[in-house]
């Protein structure tokens, strides 16, 4: 059967390292993406490149009628998904929670948590209806251990995230499905690329391995659990931080 996987958030950042492996490990991939069509037009280009199949998909993980219309839309291009990342997420600017303005608040919990739900939800029902395995990954964050820096929201999104894991694991390894989470510490994307030199010293000096993890690195650590090689890991959480 052939391997369909949707990215959620797949045209930067650690959705865009594992969209462009996914081609190379000859998945059919979908990128959704919300405002940034260019970012996801460039990532389906470079898989095309690499030899692989993919298309771009626009549409808001908030909002369910556009999930329905994401995994249609790749259903009818691909055939049944089978794969699934979650990896779109709202990431605020640093301020206190108290400070934030409630739609804001609203916006990160609505993406963050509901709207990854919506996916796995859709995924799910998907899978079962068609009698299907499945394996996805859904996109953590080592804030939700800490609590962030003036993230805590988005902390609280990701922690949730974490216990949905591992109840969701339970409810869905029936039918054949596996679910389990990646939680990325530091790792250099577009957020780190304005910080000075300073501040990235600070950064790596924090982490035990000395330095700051890359987007391949992530990458590889959700394609080992998407793939078979993991196939007695369900409702687990691994973090990828450098030993932080």
């Amino acid at each position: 059967m052939k391997k369909v996987l949707l990215v959620t958030g797949g045209g930067r950042g650690i959705g865009k390292s594992t969209a462009i492996m996914a081609g190379k490990l000859n998945y059919n991939v979908g990128i959704n993406y919300l405002k940034d069509k260019e970012a996801a037009d460039e990532t389906a280009s470079i898989i095309k490149k690499n030899g692989g199949n993919c298309i771009s998909i626009k549409g808001d993980i908030a909002n369910f009628n556009d999930v329905n219309n994401i995994f249609d839309e790749l259903t009818k291009t691909f055939g049944p998904v089978n794969y699934l990342v979650a990896n779109a997420g709202d990431i605020p600017k640093r301020k206190s929670f108290f400070e934030t303005e409630i739609s804001d608040l609203e916006r990160t919990i609505q993406v963050n948590l509901i709207g990854t739900i919506y996916c796995v939800h859709k995924f799910t029902n998907l899978l079962i209806n068609q009698n299907l395995d499945g394996s996805m990954v859904l996109i953590s964050s080592e804030a939700a251990r800490f609590g962030g820096n003036h993230i805590s929201t988005y902390a609280a999104t990701k922690a949730a995230l974490n216990t949905f894991v591992v109840g969701a694991a339970r409810e869905v390894g029936p039918f054949g499905i596996r679910v389990n989470a990646v939680s990325p510490g530091t790792i250099y994307t577009e957020s780190l690329e304005n910080e000075g030199e300073n501040k990235l010293k600070q950064i790596r000096a924090s982490i035990p391995l000395g330095r700051i993890g890359t987007v391949n690195e992530a990458a590889e650590t959700i394609h080992w659990l998407l793939s078979d090689k993991s196939s007695y890991v369900s409702g687990s959480m691994i973090t990828v931080s450098g030993g932080r």
